[in-house]
């Protein structure tokens, strides 16, 4: 495996970020780290980069242990913090140079790995990299994180403010990157970005909630799943809470997401309760699950 993760958890003082995780990522996997703000994701990558010592537990990548073979783990992985952290006063060269001289590589040697992102770069290579746009920075962050050719990439929320068209292209060049050998794990908050990998574990407070692939997960979501609009969206979301068979309710963008407790939902019936809550437009139809439909039932 190319990361084995064995019974890892962390506290802070008082606060658990992780409990009890364990997990394991097979050579040349995408693996996804599927979860909101808070839920422990950073805590567990600055564990498996070597960054944090776990509480209790242990873990190897790339074949390393993270305590006894720290050294050894440093020169086999790529890491890319959420935040942005390369040296925002040198241009998009010199980053780029620096990194390669510290792992004792140089651009030429391992320019392969990165020419597909790299030429999106050059245009810029002799601008700050403080000045460049959001999708840019991600690029060099990842360029620099690559310019060792490491076994192992790690990518912390990688797309976190970064806008659509930029989130696509990054993706595309994860799967690129993934048939040249490297295996890839990933964090996102974002669930959209769950069915890109290959395999992904749902974390919520410091715990797996579930591990599979995204379709697996969303297969065995036990209900079915309406889309209910209506004029006053506050409204809805409050009358459907008091509705006698609901079993969910939740905000979905313009929809609200709603299960019943009922096998077969009598839709007749709900809207003619939503119609008696003065209600207008109203519309009820079924929907398919999605990976967020998923971490919301496992997450109750």
């Amino acid at each position: 495996m190319s990361i084995s993760v064995r019974n890892i958890s962390k506290s802070y003082q008082d606060v658990s970020a992780l409990q009890h995780i364990s997990f394991e990522v097979k050579p040349n996997e995408i693996f996804g780290i599927i979860g909101p703000d808070g839920a422990g994701k950073t805590t567990l990558f600055r564990i498996l980069t070597t960054l944090l010592i776990a509480n209790e537990g242990d873990a190897t990548v790339a074949g390393f242990d993270v305590l006894e073979d720290y050294k050894s783990i440093r020169n086999h992985v790529g890491y890319m913090p959420g935040k942005f952290s390369l040296y925002q006063d040198l241009t998009v060269e010199e980053n780029l140079k620096f990194f390669a001289t510290i792992f004792g590589t140089t651009i030429k040697e391992n320019y392969t790995l990165i020419e597909d992102i790299y030429v999106q770069l050059e245009p810029f290579k002799n601008r700050r990299a403080g000045k460049l746009s959001g999708g840019m920075k991600q690029k060099l962050a990842l360029c620099c994180a690559l310019i060792h050719k490491p076994k192992v990439l790690f990518l912390d929320e990688p797309t976190t403010g970064v806008d659509p068209v930029s989130r696509k292209e990054f993706w595309d060049m994860l799967k690129r990157l993934q048939q040249k050998n490297i295996t890839i794990l990933v964090s996102t908050p974002y669930m959209d970005e769950a069915a890109l990998c290959d395999r992904i574990a749902l974390i919520q407070d410091g715990k797996i909630l579930q591990i599979n692939t995204p379709e697996s997960i969303v297969k065995q979501y036990p209900k079915t799943i309406y889309n209910v609009k209506a004029d006053n969206m506050y409204q809805l979301i409050n009358s459907l809470k008091t509705y006698p068979n609901q079993y969910s309710v939740y905000p979905f963008g313009e929809f609200v997401h709603y299960t019943d407790k009922k096998e077969n939902c009598n839709l007749e019936e709900l809207k003619q309760y939503l119609e008696k809550q003065d209600l207008q437009n109203i519309s009820v139809e079924k929907t398919e699950v999605t990976i967020e439909d998923s971490f919301m039932e496992l997450a109750k």
